[in-house]
């Protein structure tokens, strides 16, 4: 278990701390929550600190990566690992926003739909003995995404005092953007998914 892992296990511990923050019900154990008066805005206290800790994990993100490769200490666990964190981490946390009506429902339908379809083009790819690589479209899509839900969590502050819906505007966006990579994923790999029938039958007289 090295570093970067270990940031890897921090950032599911930290994800199931935020979906507590935001679906536990306290008010049934004696906890409340304060609201706050923002900009001529009640937010939940609880969603703020949520953002805190989305955004201390989505630095973890980068950290893992950044480390595992400067420092060599990519492994495969490492891989898994990050993968199942980057999506319990966004995915989760929209899904619980969307049901609250804070974010609209489609953005994390397509996400996950997304999410199914390149894995199974990753899954493909590695049976055939090819590792498929992260591309510039994805990238996007994931900073994005996070920038996005870091925003919804802090009730669009302060771009909501303009009116100025950048959080819905950021995810709407992701989501375009993660068709797209879910299309340039199999483009890149449509060799491997339907591979040309080669003719190598010889005719016999």
């Amino acid at each position: 278990m090295n570093l970067p892992n270990k940031l890897t296990v921090l950032r599911l511990i930290m994800t199931i701390v935020i979906l507590v923050l935001l679906m536990f019900p306290f008010y049934a154990i004696g906890i409340d929550f304060p609201r706050l008066f923002v900009g001529g805005i009640y937010v939940k206290s609880q969603y703020l600190i949520a953002g805190g800790l989305f955004m201390l994990a989505s630095l973890t993100d980068f950290l893992d990566g950044y480390i595992a490769r400067k420092y060599n200490m990519i492994t495969d666990t490492g891989k898994m690992l990050d993968a199942i964190a980057d999506k319990a981490l966004v995915n989760s946390v929209l899904v619980v926003l969307a049901a609250q009506g804070m974010v609209p429902s489609i953005i994390p339908v397509i996400l996950i739909l997304r999410d199914i379809v390149v894995n199974a083009i990753k899954m493909e790819a590695a049976a055939k003995g090819k590792v498929v690589a992260a591309i510039g479209s994805g990238k996007i899509k994931t900073a994005c995404l996070m920038i996005g839900t870091v925003l919804s969590l802090f009730y669009n502050l302060p771009f909501e005092l303009w009116n100025f819906q950048i959080a819905d505007f950021l995810l709407y966006f992701a989501a375009v953007m993660s068709i797209f990579s879910a299309y340039e994923y199999f483009r890149l790999n449509k060799q491997l998914i339907f591979p040309k029938k080669q003719n190598d039958e010889i005719d016999e007289l």
